[in-house]
């Protein structure tokens, strides 16, 4: 948490919709294309753009407060997220009073309807002798001049107004596209780290979920579609296979088969496997004969595995060595990132990290701590439990309570706001992908239990903290996360905190505010170390040796968020005033 330093200069755009980029020969007469958005728009026909005019001018609006408010990233606290179900549920309750005003309108319309169809049924035998009472003659010129009038009114009534204007007003409290965008990448940043496949998460079969639910073929085919923007072909695959195998198994859907597959075989290729990509074109094929793009494609793939086909053989001819005319096959893989320590880190996420040998585990102990003969502590002494040797992390147990803790969250909710890190090189803070989550910062000064939750971690850690920073508070969103970081600034960065006046970060005491059913440790990829989140708990650990130097073993991690919902707050503590608490070693690294 906190101070970060990014590998890798630069961010990069994040799409959030449906982007085509250039294929081999794209635009070519005989070369590979694939789809673009053009091609997907459908035409409006005069008298359906006219009935829309209204509904448009109606909305237009709520458009128009959508572009101006500042955009609140949705998908990044579960906390928040909760708000939009009862933002959800206001507007179902607005659609039931629009369709019961419907319906009263259409049965005062039939109602109408059946009264006149029976009139004219006795009139229409007889006309001369019905029209002969003057009676009926009178009404008839009513009811053409006037009634039928009111009839047209009440047709052309707009009922709509009420839920239009309330879809108006909440349309400013909504999701975007990013937000959606970035749910769907949360779906498939879970599906890597916990080595779920896609037909797992598609039938909803995660550990610990309350409320279980599926993604439909569409669903799957939209989260094809986030990889496909993002030139991710791996998971672009996963995706839409799903989606077919889905449909294959007589599932409804508003996508199509020949949709799916035109954008599976474009992925496959793309990962090396011409086979496939084309025995999916010719299923294609088989569906829309006369679709443009996958001829086109399929002359492409034909050409290219008899190229395939005769270097191989010659290659065979010279060595002796390889007689088979088969195309090789390129193994899938995930597309590589920035993170050196990625299959560690994601190892440890799952469960599967390093064991202590039995000596190691000799050296971790249970205790109840006095805090130093702490007046506060000596009657009710705190539990401690060791969890990691080196670096030395402890974990309180018990230590903040259920109202503390619910106090905490109110205090900081309406400041949630994306958690955001510090730019090595312009030193700009700025939201990152790799930290996905919502926080606020709390004074000791504003309340009461902030100021004794501060003064109960001075008396355990013994550091000074009115040095410290204010306490953190952050709840993590949609398969929250927070990849490996150090707390403290490195020596090529030695500005860090120069602006505070306090120096580096020594320290760092985080509480864990709420139990996540899955998913969710903190883990340590240096010396394979992972703690699970356990409401009511904290975890300490020095940043910095006794001599200042920072430990590089303390670089952390908080896994993301599978199934749950976490709430976590933390303290940094400063150098300063520490002098005379925590005196300085002559050993570099002691």
């Amino acid at each position: 948490m906190g101070w970060e330093r990014r590998d890798k200069a630069g961010f990069g755009k994040e799409a959030t919709g449906f982007e085509a980029r250039g294929g081999p020969n794209e635009g070519g007469g005989g070369g590979l294309r694939r789809r673009g958005k053009a091609e997907s728009t459908s035409k409006v026909s005069s008298c359906q753009a006219m009935a829309c005019i209204k509904i448009w001018c109606i909305l237009g609006l709520g458009v128009l407060v959508s572009l101006t408010r500042a955009h609140n990233d949705f998908f990044t606290s579960i906390g928040q997220m909760t708000d939009l179900l009862y933002t959800e549920k206001d507007l179902v309750t607005s659609l039931k009073d629009y369709i019961k005003a419907e319906e009263s309108k259409l049965g005062e319309i039939k109602r109408w309807a059946e009264k006149l169809d029976q009139l004219i049924e006795t009139a229409t035998k007889d006309p001369e002798g019905f029209l002969g009472h003057p009676v009926n003659a009178f009404k008839l010129m009513k009811r053409l001049n006037t009634e039928w009038m009111e009839l047209e009114n009440l047709v052309l009534k707009d009922m709509s107004d009420g839920f239009i204007s309330n879809l108006t007003i909440q349309r400013q409290h909504l999701p975007n596209d990013e937000d959606q965008t970035g749910a769907a990448k949360a779906l498939i940043r879970l599906q890597d780290t916990y080595n779920l496949d896609a037909e797992t998460i598609s039938l909803g079969n995660l550990p610990g979920v309350k409320h279980k639910t599926s993604l439909t073929a569409e669903d799957c085919y939209e989260l094809g579609k986030v990889a496909y923007s993002d030139t991710d072909y791996y998971h672009t695959e996963l995706w839409m296979e799903q989606a077919l195998k889905q449909l294959d198994a007589g599932e409804d859907s508003n996508v199509n088969k020949i949709t799916i597959l035109d954008y599976l075989s474009y992925a496959v290729y793309q990962q090396g496997d011409l086979d496939k990509a084309m025995e999916l074109t010719k299923r294609l094929l088989t569906l829309d004969p006369e679709h443009q793009r996958a001829n086109g494609n399929l002359k492409y793939f034909e050409y290219m595995m008899a190229d395939q086909k005769n270097e191989k053989s010659n290659i065979a001819q010279k060595t002796e060595g390889n007689k088979s005319g088969d195309v090789t096959k390129t193994k899938r893989e995930r597309v590589k990132d920035y993170l050196p320590e990625r299959q560690k880190y994601e190892k440890l996420c799952r469960g599967e990290g390093i064991k202590l040998t039995p000596r190691r585990q000799k050296r971790l102990f249970c205790r109840y701590s006095d805090a130093g003969r702490n007046p506060w502590y000596i009657l009710k002494p705190v539990k401690q439990q060791d969890e990691w040797d080196k670096p030395r992390i402890i974990r309180y147990i018990d230590i903040i309570s259920d109202e503390e803790i619910e106090r905490v969250k109110e205090l900081a909710k309406p400041r949630l706001r994306r958690a955001t890190i510090s730019n090595p090189i312009t030193g700009v803070l700025e939201t990152a992908h790799y930290r996905i989550s919502k926080s606020a910062w709390l004074s000791g000064y504003e309340d009461p239990v902030i100021s004794r939750i501060n003064q109960r971690i001075q008396d355990l850690t013994g550091l000074d903290v009115s040095t410290a920073e204010e306490l953190q508070v952050a709840n993590y969103g949609v398969g929250g996360q927070y990849e490996p970081h150090f707390d403290f600034g490195r020596k090529d960065e030695p500005d860090a905190f120069k602006e505070l006046g306090t120096g580096n970060r020594i320290a760092t005491w985080l509480f864990y505010m709420s139990d996540v059913a899955a998913g969710g440790a903190t883990v340590f990829p240096e010396v394979g170390a992972a703690v699970w989140p356990q409401k009511g708990t904290a975890v300490f650990w020095y940043n910095l040796f006794p001599s200042g130097e920072g430990d590089y073993s303390t670089r952390h991690a908080a896994c993301p968020v599978l199934v749950g919902n976490k709430w976590v707050s933390n303290k940094w503590i400063h150098e300063r005033g520490q002098e005379f608490r925590r005196r300085c070693n002559l050993s570099e690294w002691d």
